[in-house]
């Protein structure tokens, strides 16, 4: 956002940084306002107002930048030096403005009230929209002048160095010391010491416990005083994970039958050097709990901070009457969105390890007294959980099923199934192979499509609402309209969304901030929605519809949300 296009540019650096601070271009000003009305545009989440105002912010700044180069770029190619705009363009700009942005509000409140009962949200007060246009000006004032710091650095750096050498050498010296402050930032030397300062922040929470987890008494738990490692080293997921969950009293109470008490293993962070040994610590304290011995088996790979998601644990041990074992473990400190950006690697090599640690103790048993295994994974939980395999039949041979929820859009395995689609099935529900192995689910049902086809007994279900962004965000959103907005769309996706080059990339990315601010069903947040989608996978005796709904409605109860209706 550098303003190569001012008017009181001329090249000459003696007036410093604080005289232009003030001044701007048209054309800066025009595109600037273009990318400002366009954040009012409908994308997938509903805002807030002061969220709202933050986008529209950084879009202003933003298309200032790009207004600013584009001019620059045109008078380059013109061979011209810049001109004083006349007054007649400032009135045009101003009148525009006046225009523009009133209407923009007014249709951005509209398509907020929409997206709201979408999404299942109540709306915002429309009075709070009067604090979007100030707070947005002042963040684009702050990131234009920030911008402006930048260029002023660059052209004090190469004024020093005009001193010693030529004035083209010197700027040719300043643009290779920038890029190579860039490379040395992306290449690892100030991203480890970034990553080291992220994992401390939030290292500091990983020991704290709520108040509500105790630890473990019994022997079918990590972290009791029977099992392998210290209660202390799970880490604050594990903790909350082995200290939580239905006992066999509360299955029985739902089912009306016999239950028994669920296992559950974990290792954290700190319970081993690296990701071998806590796989091989987890997996000894399953194998001791006596995890093998039950007759279903669930390999979780967790979120960046260790979070097993409660609802699918849950629905798992409800649905399999007790019977069943689970075991996972911490890779990282980080939160999901930050764990991918600089250790994606964790997570791959997390739920690989896992996954094969498992298996082969798996292996070694005699064939009739092998547990059925499963592998879920939520969110990057299922970028780690895919690793694992290399396509749909190595899933349906080594697994009895698997349940990955709310897939990024980066997911290997996930993107192949979706491009390799069959021909006439939709984006947002695609059908893979006619749906042999691998079904696609939007709202958790126990029958997923295609009905009627055969479904063999090992089966895989990915999970995905049409509203979520973490499912659909993806850089070729700049320059390509994806196919889940040319085709018909889902049922909580705005009908007046539209695809605009740049714009929408933009607007989805700031959905991702807001993806879990929804009711469960929508962005996402699927809470209770694994209910039906393992009763689908594991096919339970005597489960019901309405059994399944009563599950669900117990887990959105226990999460803390109204019961479905």
């Amino acid at each position: 956002m550098t303003e190569l296009d001012s008017v009181q540019d001329t090249g000459d650096d003696r007036s410093g940084i604080l005289r232009p601070l003030w001044t701007y271009t048209v054309p800066g000003l025009a595109t600037g306002l273009v990318f400002a009305c366009l954040s009012f545009t409908p994308s997938l989440l509903p805002r807030p107002p002061l969220f709202q105002a933050l986008v529209a912010g950084v879009d202003l700044a933003l298309g200032y930048g790009i207004g600013v180069i584009g001019a620059w770029v045109w008078r380059a190619f013109a061979d011209r030096t810049p001109r004083t705009p006349r007054p007649r363009a400032w009135w045009l700009l101003s009148v525009a403005a006046l225009v523009l942005i009133p209407v923009s509000v007014v249709l951005g409140v509209r398509w907020q009230t929409e997206a709201h009962k979408l999404a299942a949200t109540d709306p915002d007060n429309p009075t709070w929209m009067v604090l979007v246009l100030p707070v947005a000006v002042l963040l684009a004032i702050v990131l234009v002048a920030l911008g402006r710091g930048i260029r002023w650095v660059y052209r004090t750096f190469t004024g020093f160095l005009a001193r010693m050498m030529g004035a083209r050498a010197a700027k040719a010296l300043g643009v290779v010391v920038l890029a190579g402050g860039s490379v040395l930032l992306v290449s690892g030397v100030l991203w480890d010491a970034a990553l080291a300062s992220f994992d401390g922040a939030f290292s500091v929470s990983n020991q704290q416990t709520p108040g509500r987890i105790d630890q473990p008494t019994g022997p079918l738990r990590s972290g009791s005083e029977e099992s392998l490692g210290d209660w202390d080293t799970r880490g604050r997921e594990g903790r909350v994970f082995v200290g939580s969950g239905p006992t066999a009293d509360e299955i029985a109470d739902l089912t009306g039958e016999p239950a028994l008490e669920p296992i559950r293993a974990y290792s954290g962070l700190e319970s081993a050097e690296d990701a071998e040994e806590r796989a091989d610590l987890a997996v000894d304290d399953l194998e001791r709990a006596g995890g093998f011995d039950r007759e279903s088996l669930l390999v979780v790979t967790t979120t960046g901070t260790g979070w097993v998601e409660p609802s699918a644990a849950m629905s798992f041990e409800y649905l399999t009457g007790g019977d069943s074992a689970m075991v996972s473990m911490q890779y990282s400190y980080l939160p999901s969105w930050l764990s991918f950006m600089v250790d994606s690697e964790r997570a791959r090599e997390a739920g690989r390890q896992l996954f094969d640690t498992v298996y082969e103790r798996w292996l070694g048993m005699p064939v009739g007294e092998r547990p059925k295994l499963y592998v879920f994974g939520e969110s990057l939980g299922s970028f780690g959980a895919e690793t694992a395999f290399s396509g749909e039949h190595d899933m349906a041979t080594r697994t009895s099923g698997a349940l990955f929820v709310g897939p990024p859009n980066f997911n290997p395995l996930y993107r192949s199934f979706i491009d390799e689609r069959d021909s006439a099935s939709p984006e947002i529900r695609p059908v893979y192979r006619e749906g042999r192995v691998v079904r696609f689910s939007n709202h958790g049902e126990t029958e997923v499509a295609p009905l009627g086809a055969e479904w063999r007994e090992h089966r895989v279900v990915y999970l995905q609402h049409a509203s979520d962004p973490v499912v659909w965000w993806s850089p070729d959103l700049i320059l390509r309209r994806p196919d889940w907005l040319a085709e018909p769309r889902g049922d909580d996706v705005p009908d007046s969304m539209r695809w605009m080059p740049l714009v929408t990339f933009w607007q989805m990315s700031a959905d991702l901030a807001l993806s879990f601010s929804t009711a469960p069903g929508h962005g996402h947040n699927y809470t209770g929605e694994h209910a039906a989608a393992w009763a689908a996978i594991l096919q339970p005796e005597g489960w019901s519809k309405e059994r399944v709904e009563e599950l669900r409605d117990l887990v959105l109860v226990e999460r803390g949300f109204a019961p479905a209706r």
